[in-house]
């Protein structure tokens, strides 16, 4: 089914003068509940949402309340996980949840996709809410995936509400995550889809609901074309976009874009007053704001509610799985080897036949603390649904691989002052207020195992490396093939290390992978049900993992240290 128009459109709207209030969230990442479920801490959830929904429908009136979410729903929390593998006998919480608060469209995102067939099919068919991705096509029929769009019929006008996904899905996500459905490009699908809807549906408001960032308006990014949306559609009211969890407004006399952030920190809040003459819609006036979330204030009637399933998430997620030896850090990571990546290195390693892996500390500044390990531990560890691959690559490619990577994460240092690492001091867009950090993404500073090697920070981008064995002594040659362990993400081009590093067509991966592993964090809970506990000085073997550092070592140390400080200045206190 394409379409859903709720309620029959016989009857025109009377004239007068009528104010919709438009209200997004995205990027909610399973923050369900307010709780962290191992401490008192407390964090925005879907329960404050829903707080400040039923205050704004209490104030207007329901029937002039839209209420939308831009994607990446299903990823990122205990909660989510556990409804999407654990308990898949229920209905996905997530749906009776927003079908509870009264959302009137769900937008597909990136990591919905990642939680596989499965998941997604399952609330395609049991959520009341309309799931929407318009340029998710199938590959057997060229028909969309997902629904269209939903046309809501309020006070005689049609409202339209149209979604679309990720368009550069393939990109991140292995082709068995999305088997079956090509993504296409937000423009100029967006504006053809928007004309067809438009005079279908004889729509009076039309928002388009994108899981696309919100991007610098130059049509140069197909991951974020939020604003390129917002420049050049014509016969829309609001963009809502999302993904990169920065919130934004943009607005003029015509259209308004929302972006609201992430985590139900902030909620997306548009306003739309059309007047209506003769039957017809004859002017509209738009303005659009970010309103800051309160997590103190929860529907304290669905926390109630939902009481059971919360329950049901903690004991989950308190279940012990062993035991830790040392503390774990992901911030040590940027400085050279660590017990951390080391411990991501082990576990992909040791899936055959590789050889040689790479790994970035997929959490920012994330701590395990020794003792014993619950199972939340294990989503600081690994906080992703990445599968492991295990892709066949040339050691030139792995050599390019690495120079661009170390590229992205430091700048040439001749020791006189500056920045090793690739930071900088700007303001918070929240706060306004500011501090440092990275220019690029930490996720993806990769490091390799198997392999004995020095980085260089003296040294221009892309002579940096030298290899200088094999993690087992013996020869490293460029012209040879390696098995290398990666997360799905990258292998599929995730940060753009195997298409713009290594020159790899990623699209075309499938030819070079050799086997093919579970998600990671299953292949990490499987080894400590093998071996009980985790401990540093162990899964850190040199004669498995190899060795690296930088080079200069003192020079850079004293240089890292700095950088640190200024990057993480608690940890100084």
């Amino acid at each position: 089914m394409l379409a859903a128009v709720l309620v029959c459109s016989c009857c025109g709207p009377k004239d007068g003068e009528y104010t919709f209030e438009i209200l997004t969230t995205n990027d909610v990442h399973g923050h369900y509940f307010d709780s962290l479920y191992v401490s008192d801490r407390t964090n925005t959830s879907l329960l404050s949402v829903a707080w400040y929904a039923d205050s704004v429908r209490t104030a207007v009136g329901a029937e002039n309340v839209v209420m939308i979410d831009a994607g990446d729903c299903l990823q990122g929390d205990n909660a989510a996980y556990y409804y999407n593998y654990i308990d898949t006998g229920s209905k996905h919480l997530y749906a009776r949840m927003v079908e509870h608060i009264g959302y009137d469209a769900v937008v597909v995102g990136n990591h919905d996709i990642e939680t596989g067939h499965p998941v997604y099919d399952r609330m395609v068919k049991t959520m009341e809410v309309p799931f929407l991705a318009a340029n998710a096509i199938r590959t057997d029929n060229g028909k969309p995936y997902f629904q269209e769009y939903v046309t809501l019929r309020r006070h005689g006008l049609n409202v339209t509400v149209i979604g679309f996904t990720n368009p550069n899905i393939k990109s991140w996500l292995s082709p068995l995550l999305w088997e079956g459905m090509e993504f296409r490009s937000l423009l100029p699908m967006a504006q053809e889809v928007v004309d067809r809807v438009r005079t279908r549906e004889k729509s009076d408001v039309v928002i388009v609901a994108v899981h696309s960032g919100t991007g610098n308006g130059d049509g140069a990014s197909l991951e974020s074309q939020g604003l390129d949306l917002f420049k050049s559609l014509e016969g829309v009211d609001f963009v809502i976009c999302a993904h990169d969890h920065r919130p934004v407004v943009h607005k003029n006399d015509s259209i308004c874009l929302i972006n609201s952030g992430s985590h139900c920190r902030m909620l997306g809040h548009g306003k739309l007053t059309l007047t209506v003459k003769d039957g017809k819609v004859v002017s509209k006036a738009l303005d659009a704001e970010l309103l800051d979330v309160d997590k103190n204030k929860v529907d304290e009637n669905m926390k109630a509610l939902f009481r059971p399933d919360y329950e049901a998430v903690k004991a989950f997620t308190l279940k012990e799985v062993g035991e830790l030896k040392a503390d774990l850090r992901t911030r040590d990571a940027y400085c050279g080897m660590s017990d951390y990546i080391n411990l991501i290195h082990t576990l992909s390693i040791g899936c055959s036949p590789a050889q040689i892996s790479f790994a970035a500390p997929l959490t920012f500044n994330g701590t395990v603390d020794a003792g014993t390990l619950v199972f939340n531990d294990l989503f600081t560890i690994y906080p992703f649904e990445n599968q492991l691959f295990v892709v066949k690559m040339t050691g030139k490619e792995i050599k390019d691989y690495l120079e661009y990577s170390y590229d992205t994460w430091i700048n040439t240092y001749d020791g006189r002052g500056g920045n090793l690492l690739k930071i900088r001091n700007e303001p918070d867009p929240r706060t306004g207020q500011k501090h440092w950090s990275f220019v690029n993404r930490s996720y993806n500073f990769d490091s390799a195992a198997g392999l004995v090697y020095e980085v260089d920070v003296t040294r221009p981008a892309g002579s940096r490396v030298n290899i200088i064995s094999l993690a087992d002594g013996s020869a490293f040659d460029p012209a040879a093939d390696y098995n290398v362990a990666m997360t799905s993400y990258r292998a599929s081009g995730g940060g753009s290390l195997m298409r713009e590093g290594a020159g790899i067509d990623t699209d075309r991966i499938g030819e070079r992978v050799v086997e093919y592993y579970p998600e990671i964090r299953n292949i990490l809970y499987d080894y400590l049900m093998k071996n009980g506990s985790i401990d540093p000085q162990t899964v850190g073997d040199p004669a498995v993992i190899g060795s690296w550092k930088f080079v200069p070592e003192k020079m850079a140390q004293e240089a890292l240290q700095r950088d640190m400080k200024l990057l993480f200045p608690e940890a100084n206190r």
